[in-house]
């Protein structure tokens, strides 16, 4: 059983050295465990700090390309170095590196195939009374939308299944918290929240510029992810919602048709006709959506087997090979 932990990094050079101090090195049912470090576009020298401290993979963005294309590519790299479990963690210390072995006993132990750190938002001291009501709020909505009993949506501390790390394909640019959990609802994947302790963080975050900003990105994420993975509720719905609005109009022309006056009120009889022709066409779009949707679970149901093979294909060869796709560039130190 290996486990890999990865750690997307944006200029961490700094930090990058107590985070990995704290990390564990043995783990009650782990056979192995490897740290995957994801560099991304840093200008510092994390990619050579992580190096020097041992890490055993290392990523490389030529150019920053966020936070949810970092996470790609280190599940790619973790499953392509055979990982049976992977965890997500920050490069700034926010997350307690012992609670590592909480968060994947439930893997372990066969009860879930993705498993969330639970900060506590509500109660954490670290965190203002502004963001704990607005990860609350998001917290809610993520659960509504993906049919999940996750209480903190976007904690990045998290622990994933091979099995689930094949099955999830994160395609938003902005943060891949949500989408993750959106997607793995409607996958019917086992998802579990674990309490976990967080340290305080000396510096702001570097996924967004401002909150206004941060809630907009992670809005637009929801509703993408969302409408992926449930288009004909989406757009039936909006259809509907449409000709709903459209119908009021034609009530009221009908009833000043009827009491002799529908002639002054032609105008309402227009505007009604086009949103029910609007209504019905968005319905249409969410027919074809849904067919589209289709196509795409057997895409997906094709990349699972094809992470199969490559796996199969890399245990033959005596080694999981050191490559990511795209810009992404990996090294390995070799283990002793």
């Amino acid at each position: 059983m290996k486990l890999v932990i990865q750690i997307p990094c944006l200029n961490e050079a700094e930090d990058l050295p107590a985070t990995l101090a704290a990390l564990p090195r043995k783990i009650d049912g782990i056979d192995a465990i490897e740290i995957l470090v994801i560099d991304d576009g840093s200008t510092d020298n994390t990619a050579q700090v992580a190096r020097m401290w041992g890490v055993h993979h290392v990523v490389r963005h030529r150019t920053n390309r966020g936070l949810a294309a970092a996470f790609r590519s280190g599940i790619d790299a973790a499953l392509a170095a055979g990982a049976d479990i992977i965890v997500n963690t920050d490069a700034d210390g926010q997350y307690v590196g012992e609670d590592i072995a909480r968060i994947v006993a439930p893997i372990l132990d066969g009860r879930a195939d993705i498993v969330v750190g639970d900060r506590g938002v509500a109660d954490n001291a670290h965190f203002g009374p502004v963001k704990r009501r607005l990860q609350e709020l998001g917290s809610r909505v993520v659960q509504r939308l993906a049919n999940v009993q996750v209480s903190d949506a976007v904690s990045g501390f998290r622990a994933i299944s091979r099995e689930a790390a094949q099955r999830i394909n994160i395609t938003t640019e902005f943060s891949y918290t949500t989408d993750m959990l959106i997607q793995a609802g409607r996958k019917r994947l086992s998802i579990l929240s674990v309490p976990i302790r967080t340290n305080a963080t000396l510096r702001p975050s570097r996924l967004f510029k401002s909150i206004p900003r941060f809630i907009v990105n992670t809005g637009i994420t929801m509703a993408r992810a969302y409408t992926t993975y449930n288009p004909l509720r989406a757009f039936v719905g909006l259809g509907s919602a449409i000709a709903f609005v459209g119908v009021v109009p034609i009530v009221r022309f009908l009833i000043f048709f009827l009491q002799g006056g529908g002639d002054g009120h032609v105008q309402s009889l227009v505007i009604g006709g086009a949103l029910l022709v609007l209504g019905a066409m968005v319905a249409v779009m969410g027919l074809l959506a849904d067919l589209i949707a289709a196509n795409r679970k057997l895409i997906e149901a094709g990349l699972v087997r094809l992470h199969k093979i490559e796996a199969h294909l890399d245990a033959a060869n005596g080694g999981a090979a050191d490559a990511v796709p795209g810009e992404a560039r990996t090294t390995r130190r070799a283990e002793r």
